[in-house]
């Protein structure tokens, strides 16, 4: 209706000559002679507004075919004598329309190319790209030993009898200088590589003075040999080598696994050969960087148990090796620093928060309660961050919620949220994953954070830790803290519920003292026995009931064996426990001939996975490649929005490349 009215009031001149017409009929009672005048001069103007009207449209008409002409002659001319090889076919018969002459000239052709298909010219052009609307092939198109970028469009052409067909216009940019150049700039980039020998200090203790002269030798032998043809192998002290390379050695190395971490373990008797921890430094703008890259990559070597190699590129780290049981090697003067630098920190701390991972357990809980008893020493208050609702603790949790001290002490992540001000010490415990902890939150908002841990270092860790006491060869968190405890507390000062929380955390991991201990272990469970732990009443803290009984070999039921020497149990139904799939996770350990055990079941919309090991097989790195995390002998992890048995068949090919490796 708008447009209708905008139309009656938009100008025009047929209307005006009408209402002239009718001023002149008008007249003729009154002037007959000037309304003849009047009519003659409207019909006179009439006449020229229409032939001059008519010019113009022919004006117009012409100049549009002629610049339309030049369009045509103009395209024409520029797909002739284009600089760009040019050919021309159908994508859905593989015909060739056309082709310029320096098309023909790649193509190695006098004649040009009607009636040919594309495959007998180009064996390996695609067409699946034009066909999805790109307007450039995928990947390079090789063509007479020459590499090319093909651009292309792909347009609908009637042919004379009226049918539609798919046309393809192609034009070839040759790029074998270029893809040369940048081929030998990419494998001559520099690498920096960072070897270090794991137990040498361990290794001369227990060798003579005459063996200790050979199995230098040996080492500087054959880390010599095996560099020899990958760069330039500088020794900078005793038990680490600078190696320098190019990326084309390094790809080689790559591809051999670094077979030196095998050939080191070839070195001296059954129980004491060398191990080596190789960190690589790569894809850098510079070789300060590159430097910091491979001095980090080792430090995470280090921090997983040595012996294996890890490398850091551009966006994050690859692992290689690292499936050896890892030896104790720790130090009381390393404990003794660190419990100095937590006591510092805690008492600069306007407030103290300890966190552990979700799902807390009891090594958690334990070694919060440690935590929990410095900062009383010092005069601090120490509150733990956990979900009450959601643990696997609660025993410990319940007792130690009995005595006055730990009043209003746990709390949850909003609430230490809230409560936090600036000046805060947040303490990560049991874990150093930041997307592991109760709150990540929390710890995103912190900026002073401790990080004591056990596990294995993943690719994604707490970074910039004020302190980061991370020994993956203790048994447990619990350990670690006691041993600070032994520095800056007296026995007598730790509650009977806190040094029972510790001891059941050693006992939880260590799996009653007969996985992963050492005797730094004893030490500390020595320790706790002398604070006034009861080993009668920590066994009653793991006693389960009826129901959880039932629950657990209802999972085990469901487990098979594979590869005659692993037990999976991938539980289809909703309703199983955490604490259940790890015991029974345990249990399947105690058949006769299983060296490593998986449950898989769901949690919500994900899945969960609890591994166990007798040291083997490294679970840890198997669960890994599945987003997970842990130790050699203990590990889990959690797949999103899937189901147990499509992370079934992701943990066995999970195996499968762990075993091939």
């Amino acid at each position: 209706m708008n447009k209708k009215f905008s139309r009656l009031l938009e100008p025009n001149l047929k209307l005006y000559f009408l209402c002239m017409l009718l001023f002149s009929v008008a007249a003729v009672p009154f002037k007959p002679m000037l309304a003849a005048a009047e009519a003659a001069v409207t019909i006179a103007m009439y006449c020229f507004f229409r032939s001059s009207t008519k010019k113009r449209k022919q004006g117009i008409l012409q100049y549009i075919n002629s610049l339309t002409g030049s369009v045509d002659a103009a395209s024409k001319s520029t797909l002739i004598n284009s600089p760009l090889p040019i050919m021309v076919f159908r994508p859905d018969t593989g015909e060739v329309i056309w082709s310029n002459e320096d098309f023909l000239q790649l193509a190695g052709v006098r004649e040009h190319l009607f009636e040919i298909k594309v495959e007998d010219t180009v064996p390996d052009l695609p067409m699946e790209w034009l066909l999805e609307g790109k307007q450039e092939c995928p990947g390079r198109v090789v063509m007479n030993n020459r590499r090319f970028r093909v651009y292309g469009s792909l347009v609908r052409a009637r042919d004379r009898d009226g049918t539609q067909n798919l046309v393809a216009t192609t034009y070839w940019v040759d790029t074998t200088e270029y893809d040369a150049m940048r081929e030998k700039f990419e494998t001559s980039r520099p690498v920096v590589a960072i070897l270090n020998v794991d137990n040498y200090e361990d290794l001369m203790k227990v060798s003579g003075e005459a063996q200790r002269s050979a199995i230098q030798a040996q080492i500087d032998e054959r880390l010599s040999r095996w560099a020899a043809d990958s760069g330039m192998l500088v020794k900078t002290n005793r038990d680490r080598y600078l190696l320098l390379m190019e990326n084309r050695d390094y790809a080689r190395l790559v591809g051999e696994k670094f077979s030196v971490l095998d050939t080191m373990r070839e070195i001296g008797g059954e129980n004491s050969h060398p191990t080596l921890s190789i960190g690589v430094g790569r894809d850098a703008d510079g070789m300060a960087e590159l430097y910091k890259n491979a001095s980090l990559s080792l430090e995470m070597a280090l921090s997983r148990g040595g012996d294996q190699a890890v490398v850091r590129g551009k966006l994050d780290f690859e692992f290689y090796g690292g499936r050896t049981k890892s030896t104790e090697k720790r130090t009381k003067v390393k404990s003794r620093v660190m419990a100095n630098a937590l006591s510092e920190l805690m008492d600069d701390a306007q407030q103290i928060f300890i966190m552990g991972h979700s799902f807390a357990d009891m090594d958690t809980v334990g070694a919060a309660t440690g935590l929990c008893c410095a900062a009383r020493k010092l005069g601090k208050r120490a509150q733990v961050v956990i979900d009450l609702n959601h643990n696997a603790a609660e025993a410990v949790l319940e007792k130690l919620r009995a005595r006055p001290e730990y009043t209003d002490v746990f709390i949850s992540g909003s609430e230490a949220l809230l409560r936090m001000q600036p000046g805060a010490l947040l303490i990560v415990v049991d874990t150093n994953r930041p997307d592991f902890v109760e709150s990540p939150v929390l710890l995103e908002s912190c900026n002073r954070v401790a990080v004591i841990d056990h596990h294995r270092r993943a690719a994604s860790y707490i970074e910039n830790a004020a302190l980061n006491f991370h020994e993956p060869y203790a048994s447990s968190a619990s350990e670690l803290v006691t041993e600070l405890l032994q520095y800056l507390v007296e026995p007598s000062d730790l509650l009977g519920e806190e040094a029972e929380a510790l001891l059941a955390g050693i006992v939880l991991d260590t799996k009653h003292f007969s996985m992963r201990t050492g005797g730094r272990t004893f030490e500390a469970a020595a320790f706790l026995r002398r604070a006034g732990a009861d080993t009668s009443d920590i066994q009653k803290l793991f006693q389960s009931d009826l129901v959880e009984m039932v629950s657990r070999y209802d999972v085990i039921r469901q487990a098979e064996m594979y590869r005659d020497d692993i037990a999976i149990a991938a539980v289809q139904e909703d309703g199983v426990e955490r604490v259940a799939a790890a015991q029974a996770a345990d249990e399947l350990l105690t058949l006769k001939g299983v060296k490593a055990s998986f449950v898989v079941y769901r949690d919500g919309d994900g899945v969960l996975m609890s591994a166990r090991s007798l040291g083997d097989i490294n679970v840890q790195v198997i669960l890994e490649t599945l987003g997970g995390g842990g130790n050699s002998t203990t590990a889990g992890g959690r797949v999103e929005n899937s189901d147990p048995e499509t992370v079934r068949e992701q943990l066995m090919a999970a195996i499968d490349a762990y075993l091939e490796k």
